[in-house]
């Protein structure tokens, strides 16, 4: 299809992580282990949650809700570049590109306010022990958990009715390992400043507001902490925080380090090692960070293997 000179681009070739021919396959089996890794590990932990009615409180509810954002997340890029390394020629439809970055977007999203939410349950739960059972019920559980899912799903929807008005034509290359949408924006015939500056106004708006309020409640979570007499219960209120403190200080420090800052700030090839932080290492990551050092999540395995 053309307009004037211009052709219309419908389907783009996506370059992956490198244009070595001797590491496609080296890369190929590196990230298959780590995707394969990843979706046991994050469905792994919401089937324990599931099987071990030990694990039937509001933190592991969170958990089991971020594991599935975590997997949503992984499934929405790893599968296309291992196509990718395998095939430099295989080409992905415009449908097909907004689509995934529509999940990964949701996802990504989502995680955002299932991060606030555990950091609030955390408070109630070191602050406010015994109004715990009342603010922190089931009920008021699943409807954080709806509420975070909902927005993360609307989020992006705004992102890509923008996109839908732009046309591409300078090329049907984007040098990255998915639809990243900086890099749809540098491939557009159409001025893009609008869609960069409403993903910038969100981006900042979602990604700041979430991280002080999980900074506010990890504050009165900590002076509480060093209020305590008992040097035990100081140490478990520890041990049950850090877990989520570090899960969200990599998961943020990535996510505003890419889209909370000046365009072109980066070289191309440090853009990608921080996209492959946030979209594929943070999901292998976190259903061990969450789980190896929880003497609950231990017992739970041990409990469903011994049945």
């Amino acid at each position: 299809m053309s307009e004037g000179n211009k052709t219309l681009v419908t389907k783009f070739v996506l370059t992956g992580l490198t244009q070595r021919p001797w590491l496609q396959v080296l890369l190929f089996l590196l990230f298959l282990i780590i995707c394969l890794t990843t979706m046991v590990g994050n469905l792994g932990l919401m089937a324990l949650i599931w099987k071990d009615t030990h694990l039937h409180t509001p933190m592991y509810l969170f958990l089991g809700g971020l594991a599935f954002a975590d997997a949503c997340s992984s499934s929405s890029i790893t599968p296309r570049m291992l196509v990718s390394f395998l095939d430099k020629t295989a080409k992905i439809s415009l449908a097909e590109c907004i689509t995934q970055f529509y999940f990964f977007a949701s996802s990504a999203t989502t995680e955002c306010f299932l991060l606030v939410v555990m950091a609030y349950d955390r408070y109630v739960a070191i602050c406010n022990p015994l109004l715990y059972p009342v603010v922190m019920s089931t009920r008021i559980c699943t409807h954080l958990i709806s509420i975070s899912y909902a927005i993360g799903f609307l989020h992006p929807l705004i992102h890509v009715s923008l996109l839908l008005r732009l046309t591409f034509c300078r090329s049907n290359v984007i040098y990255y390992f998915y639809c990243e949408i900086l890099q749809l924006f540098k491939i557009s015939c159409n001025d893009s400043s609008i869609n960069a500056l409403m993903l910038l106004i969100f981006g900042a708006f979602i990604q700041i507001s979430t991280v002080m309020t999980i900074i506010i409640s990890y504050t009165r979570v900590l002076f509480d902490i060093l209020k305590k007499k008992s040097e035990k219960g100081r140490s478990k209120a520890f041990s049950t925080c850090s877990a989520h403190m570090l899960s969200v200080s990599l998961y943020y420090g990535t996510l505003i380090f890419m889209y909370v800052r000046p365009a072109s700030s980066l070289a191309e090839d440090q853009d990608k090692i921080y996209s492959l932080f946030y979209t594929i290492i943070i999901p292998l990551l976190n259903p061990f960070i969450y789980s190896l050092r929880n003497k609950e999540a231990i017992g739970a395995l041990r409990r469903v293997a011994k049945k």
